[in-house]
């Protein structure tokens, strides 16, 4: 690792414990009964990418919800079973970030969306008695911020233009298959992290 001067990591899967069968099931108990075959972290529908692209609106979305259940949902109940899937902040790994940080630029890569955004971040600052999760990061990349969502090569390149790094000399680190081949493509060195990993566990 002596050549990496920078780390890029992604959000759910590896700071944050995420499970979207959460989601489903509360969608499903809302009416919803097809709702794992519109939307999972390998594959979601127009009205999903649009949210984490930014090109819609919350309220767009939670009528979009309501077009494909033709249910009289409220945009309550639609925000707390979409935000189901959000679980614990590892908080190792976030220590560990301290750490890293004395070595490496630390940036954020996420493919999210503003009620995602909220939910997490609001939980964060509760947790941590005050604290901002960007603070972590040289910078921090959402999705619904820059209109790009991984595995897109348009997304990697931006973030690399933005933060003026090079492939080369940076790490990306994320659990989706998918993504690690995305950022592979654009030159940058990657690691896939597995569900029995924890990045304190790498030899960074």
């Amino acid at each position: 690792m002596n050549t990496i001067k920078n780390i890029i990591f992604d959000l759910g899967g590896v700071l944050l414990d995420i499970d979207t069968g959460k989601t489903n099931a509360a969608f499903e108990q809302l009416g919803l009964k097809d709702f794992k075959n519109n939307y999972t972290l390998n594959k979601a529908d127009d009205l999903f990418d649009n949210l984490e692209m930014g090109r819609i609106t919350e309220l767009e979305f939670y009528n979009g919800i309501r077009t494909i259940s033709q249910l009289p949902l409220h945009d309550t109940d639609i925000k707390d079973a979409w935000n189901a899937l959000l679980l614990n902040f590892r908080t190792e790994s976030l220590q560990y970030l301290e750490q890293l940080a004395a070595k490496y630029q630390l940036f954020l890569l996420s493919n999210t969306n503003s009620i995602h955004h909220s939910a997490f971040m609001q939980s964060f600052y509760e947790l941590s008695g005050g604290k901002f999760f960007d603070d972590y990061f040289t910078k921090a990349y959402y999705s619904q911020q820059i209109g790009l969502r991984k595995p897109n090569q348009a997304i990697y390149n931006f973030v690399l233009q933005d933060s003026g790094i090079t492939a080369a000399e940076t790490l990306f680190i994320d659990d989706l298959l998918k993504n690690i081949e995305g950022a592979s493509s654009v030159g940058l060195r990657t690691h896939h992290l597995l569900p029995f990993e924890r990045i304190e566990g790498l030899n960074l």
